[in-house]
């Protein structure tokens, strides 16, 4: 199709991960660059590093956007690099970049992610063993959609 643009999706993630996370996201990695989405995820360690491996092990696109300016830190598997100098303000710039986010596990930096996918409001956003909000009554709040497994995190981001 004539200017189609590929979908663009944000995998967050902490870098300080488990293993069970690191592996969902290597595998959600791999089946979006199979589907021929462009990655995009903080490019450093832990979720974003093994989504990066993911992709980059199907011939994906990945685009890791960086807070910082050291070329020394940015994760194996990446396509480029953008460099914000901009601390964990760069989490508004992948966010709003993406057509989707997929949320894999939880860290204070991830529950930003979630927030600024959330309050975008136009773009399906996808939990996969990640954050799960309530609000001040206990009440769940509809802030992502859950997913049982990778498949199916890719599947509802690009749905």
């Amino acid at each position: 199709m004539a200017g189609h643009t590929p979908t663009q999706v944000a995998v967050c993630g902490p870098r300080d991960c488990t293993a069970t996370e690191a592996g969902w996201a290597e595998e959600v990695g791999r089946l979006l660059a199979t589907a021929g989405a462009t990655i995009l995820c903080g490019g450093g360690g832990g979720v974003m590093a093994a989504v990066a491996a993911g992709a980059a092990s199907a011939g994906g696109l990945v685009i890791g956007i960086r807070p910082d300016t050291d070329r020394s830190g940015a994760c194996p598997g990446l396509s480029a690099v953008l460099y914000t100098n901009m601390g964990e303000a760069r989490n508004a710039i992948l966010i709003h970049s993406a057509d989707a986010v997929i949320v894999i596990g939880g860290s204070w930096g991830t529950l930003s992610e979630l927030a600024f996918a959330c309050h975008r409001g136009t773009i399906p956003v996808v939990s996969l063993g990640g954050w799960q909000l309530h609000d001040a009554t206990g009440n769940p709040l509809a802030a992502a959609q859950l997913a049982a497994d990778p498949a199916d995190a890719v599947h509802r981001a690009l749905d």
